[in-house]
């Protein structure tokens, strides 16, 4: 597992602190993990699945901010770690803010998702082309394809951050799709980071079985199903007006 380098000679202090630090990325990303999968089982809009959901931000958001801080200082820099870090980040809290702040509103908060959600894109595209330019077509042990992900989930979320802008804010609907996606992405990211990104820490035999990449594709999997669960609930009520307008 990567940790934090922490020259020999430094105090014991300073260990102590290290060891503090990555126990509590571990921990508050095994905490975001389990509630993160309690919020897609349990009850939608029960006190219980608030109650799951600030503990799935609080986690998440102390997981992902440990590491973007802690990778650019890692033995082997990792600039996928940073991006990834920043990412689940910038995603829990603008789900977070989807649902937390009234319809229809919006704030200088928003321009600042904008910023953000832009800079992970052209960030991921900048280091897709320095990958590009090593023969073994890697960055910092990376392919460069991880940072196509990047690309493409950063310029999703800048063309919904620039929508919220354009419209005001967002209601129905489009508002809990945006609340929906952005968590779920970001258990996806920690998934993945865990399952295939520490394959290290599980048995030869499970690494090779394949069965690690079976969390990322049931999030997948659940994240299609509560779209479309949420696309047809908005057509019903649609349908509902028109029969009771006609």
């Amino acid at each position: 597992m990567t940790v934090l380098y922490i020259a020999p000679e430094s105090s014991a202090l300073v260990h102590a602190a290290a060891a503090a630090v990555l126990y509590l990325h571990i921990g508050a990303g095994s905490v975001g993990l389990l509630s993160g999968t309690a919020a897609f089982v349990c009850r939608k809009g029960t006190d219980l699945h608030r109650l799951i959901g600030k503990i799935f931000v609080a986690s998440m958001l102390i997981m992902s901010g440990i590491g973007a801080v802690v990778a650019p200082f890692l033995p082997t820099p990792e600039r996928a770690s940073v991006i990834a870090g920043i990412l689940t980040f910038y995603l829990v809290l603008s789900s977070w803010m989807a649902v937390k702040r009234k319809p229809g509103q919006i704030g200088r908060f928003d321009y600042g998702l904008l910023l953000t959600s832009l800079s992970v894109t052209v960030a991921g595209a900048y280091f897709f082309w320095l990958a590009s330019q090593n023969p073994r077509g890697m960055l910092d042990g990376q392919p460069g394809a991880a940072f196509v992900m990047f690309m493409i989930i950063g310029s999703l979320a800048a063309v919904g951050d620039l929508r919220l802008i354009l419209n005001r804010g967002v209601t129905g609907a489009t508002r809990l799709a945006r609340h929906l996606w952005r968590m779920t992405v970001a258990l996806f990211i920690a998934a993945n980071s865990l399952f295939l990104g520490q394959q290290q820490v599980f048995p030869k035999a499970v690494q090779k079985s394949g069965l690690l990449n079976v969390p990322a594709l049931l999030i997948l999997g659940l994240l299609l199903f509560w779209l479309g669960h949420v696309a047809w609930g908005a057509h019903k009520r649609r349908r509902a007006r028109r029969l009771q307008a006609a």
